[in-house]
């Protein structure tokens, strides 16, 4: 065991060397997309007029729900992010000069959102989408730079992260970066329309989508070929956002722009870090921008006036023996709120009859809810749903596999497949 443990940590040092070595070499061609004027400082004048347009670029972009812990000061990082190699937490970037970016230049600031290098030339981790900012335009760059200097300082040491070796050698990130960090500034296709155009700047740049909705190579790099075909974040699935995979949910392009918005429909609700997504950033933008996003999501040069419903799924036979106890289950506990034949009841809970989590492929997020449930939560408006309870405790493994085939192959159109074993999995 002890001559194991000395060849292991041999083999962690020679990656830790390789690793920094790589680093080193490769820095070396390293490619910036940052543009010389920003050497030149921001004028007063300058900052104060771009300040009120990067309050707007800040929140399609989604930085304070990123920058900002739960009950923590407003821009002052600590944001836990969980990842296959330790956890990373967000940093400051309130106009602190200690802390946070109070001292950071113009041309800093363009360097970390675009080539992802900070201040002192450290590589910052891709946690932070500097592969999906690269394509945002100096001038939105500009404008956040002058929005964040308008808040208030907060005096906040930025937590350490916690990566596990050799991962926490940031100088290793330059072949990262060489292998995953490609393109340059937005590119319009003038093939298309202005509002499709619109629509992809926001989706691959400030929104950043595809950082969370594709997934990841062994190197945790995005991977180009199923770009927005869906990924598991923190345990839950990111589910695929290409026209085909909307489409299979029952989004249809007005209803998701209006989903967008307002965070809640009858196909669900949304749960996890999208309900993040609507509380801090899509409620507040415009209804063109939304209408833009979903015009280049369904690959549309212009949005149609109407969006008829898509016809449900055709439910699918599963064993008698599974929908008898399933039924039973669900009669129990879940019909009081979500009705007896999956219709929901409004300000409590979404219906099922037309929920998206039954019609994906994976049965994770369905499975995720009847676990650990899901939080009251607050949508734009007035519209409100009550907490719904976690059944871990009560149910086991084999209720819980008949449950949701169950429920997925008569509302989700989905093959009866899941085993008690692949809910053990899941827990």
């Amino acid at each position: 065991m002890r001559k194991r443990t000395i060849l292991l940590g041999i083999a962690a040092v020679a990656i830790a060397g390789f690793a920094v070595a790589a680093g080193v070499f490769f820095g070396l061609f390293q490619s910036s997309v940052v543009a010389k004027d920003v050497a030149t400082p921001l004028t007063a004048d300058e900052m104060k007029r771009l300040a009120p347009r990067g309050a707007y670029i800040a929140t399609v972009a989604d930085c304070y729900a990123c920058h900002t812990a739960k009950g923590g000061a407003p821009w002052a990082g600590g944001m836990p992010f969980q990842t296959p190699f330790g956890t990373l937490y967000a940093t400051n970037i309130s106009p602190d000069k200690e802390f946070g970016i109070g001292n950071w230049t113009r041309a800093d600031f363009h360097r970390a959102m675009q080539d992802g290098i900070g201040k002192t030339g450290a590589n910052l981790y891709p946690a932070m989408p500097y592969t999906s900012y690269r394509q945002m335009s100096s001038e939105d760059v500009d404008a956040i730079f002058a929005y964040l200097m308008t808040r208030e300082p907060m005096r906040v040491e930025n937590r350490k992260n916690e990566l596990a070796f050799p991962f926490s050698i940031r100088r290793s990130l330059a072949f990262w970066n060489l292998i995953n960090l490609h393109g340059g500034g937005f590119v319009p296709d003038d093939k298309r329309s202005a509002v499709w155009n619109r629509g992809r700047y926001i989706v691959d740049a400030l929104a950043h989508c595809g950082e969370c909705h594709t997934p990841r190579n062994l190197m945790q790099g995005m991977k180009a070929a199923d770009y927005l075909k869906g990924a598991v974040i923190e345990g839950v699935e990111a589910p695929d956002i290409t026209k085909e995979g909307l489409t299979r949910m029952g989004f249809q392009p007005l209803t998701l722009a209006q989903f967008m918005k307002s965070g809640v429909s009858a196909l669900g609700s949304m749960t996890n870090q999208m309900f993040e997504v609507v509380h801090f950033s899509t409620q507040y933008m415009r209804d063109e921008d939304l209408t833009a996003m979903s015009a280049y999501l369904f690959d549309l040069d212009s949005m149609p006036a109407t969006s008829p419903a898509p016809p449900a799924p055709a439910p699918v036979d599963v064993p008698a023996q599974v929908a008898t106890a399933a039924r039973a289950t669900y009669d129990n506990l879940c019909a009081g709120c979500h009705g007896a034949n999956g219709q929901g009841i409004p300000h409590v809970a979404v219906p099922l009859l037309t929920n998206v989590s039954l019609r994906i492929a994976s049965a994770r997020n369905l499975v995720h809810a009847v676990l650990h449930g899901i939080p009251a939560q607050r949508f734009p408006g007035l519209e409100r749903m009550e907490p719904m309870p976690g059944f871990a405790d009560l149910l086991d493994d084999h209720a819980i596999a008949d449950l949701a085939n169950w429920m997925r192959a008569r509302w989700g159109g989905q093959q009866p497949n899941l085993t008690a074993q692949d809910i053990a999995k899941l827990r």
